[in-house]
């Protein structure tokens, strides 16, 4: 049996305080395997999004167990979480979230200093070459297109070798053209490197390039439709 890299049981987390609290998750049971591609569709405010952020440790749960990369996050600090994050789950946003005011390179390389790289900005360099940016390094994210900002951002979390790869709309702010472009990288990043690949879409077929599609609704997991994930075309 494949080896499980997320593992959640019984997850429930509820958002603000009182008569404004919403609560997000209730009661989520999921696995996903090593190298596997998920993609998890619902409307607006079905939870999908805080569901990648409990997996990449940024939201804490009320209830429940998760298990990531073989470790029980469940009771680290702040500080241990952050240097968990930084080894195992690279995440890319819709909206790109680099420094504006730092190069291409110096975006990628950031992280890997904090982490205690021995040689960041090579790795940086080889990884931005790598998503077809090696002559842009030197530019600052508004010198660069949608498109060429969005592979900044998956160089970045490709740098540290993670064993997931979230990604929470990572086509959204993007034309169809450039996003099928940016689409394709993701996909064969994952499959090169053996990573999980998990990504939150509205998109019916960008979620239809996963080897499964996790249905979510009011907080909940509603169906996991398996099928075998789409080849590029």
């Amino acid at each position: 049996m494949t080896e499980a890299v997320i593992e959640l049981r019984n997850v429930s987390l509820t958002l603000g305080h009182g008569a404004s609290s919403v609560h997000v998750l209730k009661g989520i049971d999921l696995d996903v395997a090593r190298g596997e591609a998920a993609g998890i569709v619902g409307p607006s405010g079905s939870g999908k999004s805080t569901l990648l952020m409990v997996l990449a440790g940024l939201e804490r749960v009320d209830e429940g167990t998760v298990k990531i990369a073989g470790e029980t996050l469940n009771g680290k600090s702040e500080d241990q979480i952050a240097a968990f994050r930084g080894r195992h789950v690279g995440i890319v946003f819709q909206s790109f979230h680099l420094i504006p005011n730092m190069t291409a390179l110096e975006n990628v390389a950031v992280p890997l200093e904090l982490a205690g790289h021995r040689d960041p900005f090579g790795v940086a360099e080889r990884e931005l070459a790598a998503v077809g940016l090696k002559d842009r390094v030197t530019h600052y994210p508004g010198e660069l297109s949608g498109g060429e900002q969005q592979r900044v951002a998956i160089a970045r979390a490709l740098a540290p070798e993670p064993a997931i790869l979230i990604a929470d709309e990572p086509t959204g702010n993007l034309d169809q053209a450039t996003g099928r472009q940016i689409a394709d990288l993701l996909f064969a990043k994952a499959a090169e490197r053996g990573m999980t690949l998990v990504l939150v879409t509205h998109d019916p077929s960008l979620a239809a390039r996963c080897g499964r599609q996790i249905a979510m609704r009011s907080g909940r997991i509603e169906t996991v439709e398996v099928e075998a994930a789409k080849v590029p075309a």
